[in-house]
């Protein structure tokens, strides 16, 4: 660690020896935290500097604030087509992927619940900023999203798709997620239905582009070998003229209930293992507890201290556990891993796992097991937040989350942390009332109930007659009605009422032909 620090150290120096760097008219400077500056431009968009005087690279990161959460009905999976599309060319940039390999760039997407990105990694140079700043900032608003790219990309996705759907793992922590959330949006899986995917109209996908792709709802994310003068210019240059959306985003509301008893679910499909996977609901990363979900998981899973681990893996009932906090904008998930051979005893890996959490609810978890767990995620705050190439990508979580300065709030309230707010904290969420369990069954033969699909109504109508016209009746007399709505009084005695008021006491009002008003009147 001594290398890391020292280079901090010099970053730290080279910036507090920097002069106050001259800002173009339509960026303000913002908060600055640890050699991370922020700068605002009119239009909303945020920008995030990093310089790293140890590099000879620059990456750039730009996290747009969407993700599964924001999708509606029919829409599942929008969020990371789209990302897709993104790639698929601009008026300026006709052929995103060949002008990567032109500028010998490390590209990459990714989309999760609450945030879309795309970053790209290359060697420093004025002509490679100036290439990346003009793709993003024409990529934000001028992306083709087209038809015929939505007709080869979706087959991509798709594919993408049924390569997780043939990971077991992936699979039923999926299910595990929906049957923990009954209303919230972190129950849909980020790739989104088959359906969905195969039919999303192009129409809703340029609409949801318009929407949520704006400077406004994005963050710029410049780290690596940075001249900050040059680069803000750039920025005022490529970003500047976009103009702030009329539109405003709602923030969604719907909350998701309080788990009122344990849920189950099983998976049986093919398969060469047998996998557990335990789901806690648990605050929001932002919330003062928030960190505490990675302290706890790291307690039950470390290698080779952790409660289940040495519970499941010591005793070669299982040959792996693991866990990890969902870390979201709103309260997410604590999952827990267990995988086993397809020979294990699936049940008595259930039983244990149970117990185990059970007994960690119930019993304090000790001085030695926070302090190792907090050591372990400390080094790994330390590492992502000097490496100044990960760090876009890094940030783009606590982004997502409500503001970039969480992964340092987050990183100190981690340090911070004591065994009593463990154990509250486990106490708390990992009863039995608030877990979701799911069981990975590999089965040979699933049987399976397909159910087919709703037929054409149109066609199914289409030129029916029926059967012999109905015989008509005596003509229908209407009797005149009147209704009478009448509150009780202090004495009203209902044993003694009319029939009618007896079935009505809740409504208070009653409904009689004309024949009963003089009955109505007497009461």
């Amino acid at each position: 660690m001594a290398h890391l620090f020292a280079a901090f150290y010099l970053i730290t120096i080279v910036r507090a020896q920097s002069p106050a760097v001259p800002l173009p008219a339509v960026i303000t400077k913002g908060a600055s935290v640890e050699g991370i500056t922020e700068y605002d431009l009119q239009n909303g968009l945020r920008v995030l500097l990093f310089p790293d005087p140890t590099k000879t690279t620059t990456t750039v990161n730009m996290t747009y604030l969407v993700g599964s959460r924001n999708e509606n009905y029919g829409e599942t999976g929008m969020a990371h087509l789209l990302e897709h599309m993104l790639f698929k060319g601009t008026p300026r940039h006709k052929d995103i992927p060949q002008e990567l390999t032109e500028h010998g760039a490390r590209p990459n997407g990714s989309t999760s619940f609450d945030r879309t990105n795309y970053f790209e990694t290359f060697e420093s140079t004025d002509q490679n900023l100036n290439w990346a700043f003009d793709l993003e900032s024409d990529r934000m608003v001028n992306s083709y999203v087209a038809k015929k790219d939505l007709e080869s990309e979706m087959t991509v996705v798709r594919n993408e798709f049924e390569a997780g759907e043939n990971s077991p793992i992936n699979t039923l922590m999926e299910r595990v997620l929906s049957t923990a959330y009954l209303w919230h949006s972190y129950g849909k899986s980020t790739i989104g239905a088959r359906s969905d995917i195969e039919r999303v109209p192009i129409e809703r996908l340029q609409a949801f582009y318009k929407t949520y792709y704006q400077p406004d709802n994005a963050v710029l994310t410049v780290a690596g070998h940075v001249d900050e003068a040059k680069t803000l210019a750039l920025v005022a240059k490529y970003f500047g003229s976009i103009p702030k959306p009329a539109r405003v985003l709602q923030p969604t509301y719907t909350e998701e209930p309080v788990q009122d008893g344990e849920r189950s679910v099983t998976l049986r499909r093919v398969g060469d293992a047998k996998i557990i996977v335990v789901g806690v609901h648990v605050p929001a990363l932002a919330n003062p507890d928030g960190p505490l979900g990675n302290i706890l998981g790291d307690v039950l899973t470390n290698s080779p201290s952790g409660r289940l681990y040495k519970a499941l893996v010591d005793t070669k009932k299982a040959g792996s556990v693991s866990s990890f906090a969902t870390d979201t904008k709103e309260p997410g998930m604590l999952l827990i891993f267990a995988h086993a051979p397809k020979a294990a005893d699936l049940d008595d890996i259930k039983a244990t796992f149970l117990r185990v959490l059970d007994d960690t609810e119930k019993s304090v978890p000790t001085d030695e097991e926070v302090n190792r767990a907090k050591t372990k995620l400390g080094s790994r705050f330390d590492l992502m937040l000097r490496n100044s190439e990960q760090l876009g990508l890094f940030l783009s979580e606590y982004i997502a989350a409500g503001d970039w300065r969480l992964a340092f709030i987050t990183r100190d309230r981690t340090n911070k942390a004591i065994t009593a707010e463990v154990d509250q904290f486990a106490r708390t969420y990992l009863k039995e009332s608030n877990r979701t369990v799911g069981e990975f069954v590999p089965t040979e033969k699933p049987d399976r109930a397909e159910v087919p699909p709703p037929p054409d109504i149109a066609a199914l109508v289409k030129g029916y007659k029926g059967g012999q016209a109905i015989a008509q009746g005596e003509a229908f007399i209407p009797v005149p009605r009147t209704s009478i709505s009448t509150r009780f009084a202090a004495s009203f005695n209902p044993a003694s009422s009319s029939p009618c008021f007896q079935r009505r006491l809740a409504a208070t009002w009653c409904t009689r032909p004309s024949a009963y008003i003089s009955e109505m009147s007497r009461i």
